[in-house]
């Protein structure tokens, strides 16, 4: 649920296979998780990070859009970079879990 909520952009189905488990297994997991806390669904994105990503974004001549691009970018490095710490910490909770220890 973290690595999902962490990945701007991403899917249950691109999650799911990098996890291996089943896309409505992860879809309930977050929506228990949100409902959980208190969060209310959002909607997808309008796909503006999905042309960011493939390098479709065309530089705007207006210096407050141009901001706005470069915001959006640097948010996508950051969760970017957080992703593989998400990972780590995923696995680390999971291989204590099915090891049964308590304290690494």
């Amino acid at each position: 649920m973290a690595l999902y909520e962490s990945t701007p952009g991403a899917t249950h189905k691109g999650i799911a296979a990098d996890l291996g488990i089943n896309r409505a297994t992860l879809r309930e997991w977050v929506l228990r998780d949100r409902d959980r806390r208190g969060v209310a669904a959002t909607a997808p994105s309008s796909g503006g990070q999905m042309a960011a990503r493939a390098g479709k974004t065309v530089p705007s001549e207006d210096p407050d859009e141009r901001i706005r691009q470069m915001e959006a970018r640097v948010a996508e490095l950051e969760a970017s970079e957080r992703k593989p710490a998400t990972e780590r910490d995923i696995l680390r909770k999971a291989a204590k879990y099915f090891a049964g220890e308590t304290n690494w």
